[in-house]
């Protein structure tokens, strides 16, 4: 009886380190009605679980779109327009700029819908309904079932249930485990292929503070886009076309004129990525003492070189624009996720949870034979990861980050299956994809900044890696160029076809004759040594144990859910709908330092320097701010807010998600977390944690007063 009362001590002294509490959380809308709406409603909330997601009635999930596959969007029109983040139209606001035409330094405005511009691949896609379909795909499984056996029947069940749940209609269906595979979840999609770019700030606007500012309070950045969905007549998805109309929404999101004061309830909504909350202290331990910080060596490089390219030519800074941004955005986040669990003693909390969690293990003898061996096996196995981690980590980061080498190896399968034998018949639709991608590739390819890089990473490879698990070009390189990997460089992007678009052109005038040229490639050789080697020696073994830690976190996710009931858990991020809710709240990020709650036009002007591009004001704006042209926009106080921080709990994907009060209404758009919280990926932290929302009122302001786009907000139903 003492040891069981000194287990449940432990666990309420660490259990803030695995499962949830108050402002904690990203949750399934399917589940809020009996988990989370009478919390919700205590803090703020003035709707109903019914309200926020349904399968009876409109909801508000019939508004949240999953944008491009990566970042969420809310429809604010009942003529399909949806809003999302600067950052999540960057690459389409990019693809539709020239030197003569910068839609990235001037913005840009459609003023009527024909002036709307098409968006090639870009999608929209909605929730239709969230399954429980654990119980199904489960079924027949059991614990003494091998790894192999048990992954082939649970594919095929999900294979088979997805086949039945969307036959006949428009609609796609995916199943995605949860809770490392305890529980499983069936989601019905409707996705809409016509998305049209509707307006975007100026990047003076939409990204200022640029990288210096990316995952930093205080914040001054308009981080918006907006689109419009286009279906057919019978407001069905359809690919482009000009007969096409905008979409009518199920439902539409109100935006509220209020604002927000400190202590506000808020609601995100939206798609978030990944997270990671129920990791051992082993794992914690790889990520924060060696994966984050090769990957940040690496990516620091990288963008160094980029960015002088970029500064030395207006043609290369637009190519180089969006891939810049995508590099340098997780460089600087896992910095801060680093400095973030080494202020949280994250190791040490995890190891303290671990100790009590194992004391209620081994009060009784099931538990002690389920989950007696967890934490050695856990150590065991990560030891064996944690090398080959490294080698991943160097082959993604290092050897794929020379665009040369990653473009060259999506050509391996095909030329490797026509080594061995295969006819050129076999691989038409491939050969064509790649003709068509050679054409993207190029249009944001510069050979010497690339072959800068290649210099750089090659050498950094070969300097960091153990030399016996390096792949063989390496030795050649050491002897033939004595380590000279300027030399090595300059004499492969000089021969290599696969840096010349007039050479890949000529390539592809008679593939069926001019492949065989490629074996002797110099770029070609590179790849294939490199990516042998992956294929050959790491990937295997590194899915080998990944797919035996899988197996332990399992084990270990329900033992936590078996052994300590009084809790509740959510289910790490993995690109489903969620919900997230906290309160708006400024934080103390350092001894003798806080941060209030938000930000105004003032400090944004404040922060301008016309020397540095990241922090120049565009004259109108700044004419606007002399005026105090605010109009309607304004705060009580007669002051512009920009942004906003609240306590809710977000990660990557929750990009462009609406941030909604208590009565389901608009009052910002979630942009970025602070660089403090970044760690809550991993583990969560109610102090330090905020996520940082673009005040409504001045995207509303930009639209309107800056840009003369008023026209739009007559689409949107506002509230004063």
């Amino acid at each position: 009886m003492i040891k069981k009362i000194t287990a449940v001590f432990l666990i309420f002294n660490f259990s803030f380190t695995i499962v949830s509490k108050a402002d904690e959380g990203m949750w399934l809308p399917l589940l809020l009605k009996q988990l989370n709406e009478s919390d919700m409603q205590r803090n703020g909330l003035k709707l109903s679980a019914e309200d926020i997601y349904s399968i009876n009635k409109s909801s508000l999930k019939d508004a949240i779109v999953q944008f491009n596959g990566g970042c969420t969007a809310e429809v604010i029109s009942d003529k399909g327009l949806i809003l999302t983040n600067h950052h999540c139209g960057y690459g389409q606001i990019q693809a539709h700029s020239s030197v003569q035409n910068d839609l990235l330094t001037n913005g840009f405005w459609a003023m009527n819908q024909s002036e709307e511009l098409v968006n090639a691949g870009v999608t929209a896609t909605f929730i239709v309904r969230m399954e429980d379909v654990t119980s199904k795909v489960l079924a027949g499984i059991t614990d003494q079932m091998g790894d192999a056996e048990r992954d082939k029947k649970i594919n095929e069940a999900i294979v088979q249930i997805q086949k039945e749940a969307v036959t006949g209609t428009r609609y796609a269906a995916f199943i995605r485990p949860f809770y490392y595979g305890n529980e499983y979840y069936m989601f019905i999609t409707e996705t809409f292929t016509d998305v049209r770019l509707v307006g975007a700030p100026p990047s003076s606007i939409g990204k200022f503070g640029g990288d210096t500012d990316n995952w930093i309070w205080p914040r001054h950045t308009g981080d918006f886009s907006i689109f419009r969905i286009y279906a057919n007549k019978n407001n069905e998805p359809a690919n482009y076309s000009a007969d096409n109309i905008p979409y009518k929404p199920k439902y539409v999101i109100p935006i509220s004129m209020k604002g927000v004061e400190s202590g506000d309830f808020t609601m995100v909504y939206g798609f978030p990525g990944r997270t990671t909350e129920y990791l051992s202290s082993y794992a914690v331990n790889m990520i924060m003492n060696q994966s984050d910080p090769d990957k940040v060596k690496i990516r620091n490089t990288r963008l160094q070189i980029m960015d002088q390219a970029m500064k030395g030519s207006d043609a290369i800074r637009i190519q180089y624009a969006a891939k810049y941004a995508g590099i340098a955005n997780y460089w600087k986040k896992w910095q801060g996720e680093i400095n973030g669990l080494k202020k949280l003693d994250a190791i040490s909390k995890k190891e303290q949870f671990e100790k009590s969690f194992l004391l209620n293990v081994n009060a009784s003898n099931d538990a002690r034979n389920k989950y007696g061996n967890l934490f050695t096996d856990f150590e065991k196995k990560y030891k064996e990861l944690s090398i080959l981690n490294k080698q991943r980590d160097y082959y993604y980061e290092a050897i794929l980050g020379v665009e040369a080498i990653s473009y060259t190896s999506s050509f391996y399968d095909v030329i490797e299956g026509l080594y061995a034998g295969k006819k050129i018949n076999d691989y038409e639709k491939e050969i064509d994809k790649l003709k068509s991608n050679m054409k993207v590739f190029f249009k944001y390819f510069n050979a010497s900044t690339d072959e800068k890089i290649a210099i750089a990473l090659l050498k950094m490879y070969s300097e960091d890696i153990n030399k016996k698990d390096q792949p063989e070009i390496f030795s050649i390189i050491e002897k033939k160029y004595h380590g000279d990997f300027s030399k090595y460089a300059q004499e492969i992007y000089a021969k290599s076809i696969f840096v010349s678009e007039d050479k890949m052109n000529k390539l592809f005038q008679n593939f069926g004759r001019n492949y065989k040229k490629i074996s002797k490639d110099p770029m070609y050789k590179l790849m294939q040594s490199c990516y042998s080697k992956f294929l050959k020696d790491i990937k295997p073994q590194y899915t080998a144990l990944d797919v035996d830690v899988t197996k332990l976190n399992r084990a270990y996710m329900k033992g936590m859910r078996e052994l300590i009931t009084d809790k509740k858990y959510y289910p790490d991020a993995n690109s489903t709908l969620r919900v997230a809710y906290g309160k708006v709240n400024g934080y103390f990020p350092r001894d003798g330092v806080f941060y209030d709650y938000y930000t105004t036009l003032e400090g944004l002007i404040e922060k301008e320097n016309p020397l540095v591009d990241e922090f120049m004001v565009s004259p109108k704006l700044k004419e606007l701010y002399l005026k105090k042209d605010y109009g309607k926009y304004a705060d009580k106080n007669g002051e512009l807010r920009v942004a906003f921080c609240a306590s809710n709990h977000t990660t990557g994907g929750n990009s462009g998600s609406p941030v909604l009060n208590g009565e389901g209404q608009l009052i910002g758009t979630n942009f970025d977390r602070d660089w403090e919280g970044t760690m809550s990926d991993i583990m969560y932290d109610p102090n330090q944690v905020r996520n940082i929302v673009l005040d409504v009122r001045y995207t509303l302001f930009v639209i309107d007063k800056y840009a003369g786009a008023g026209y739009l907000l007559n689409e949107m139903q506002i509230a004063n």
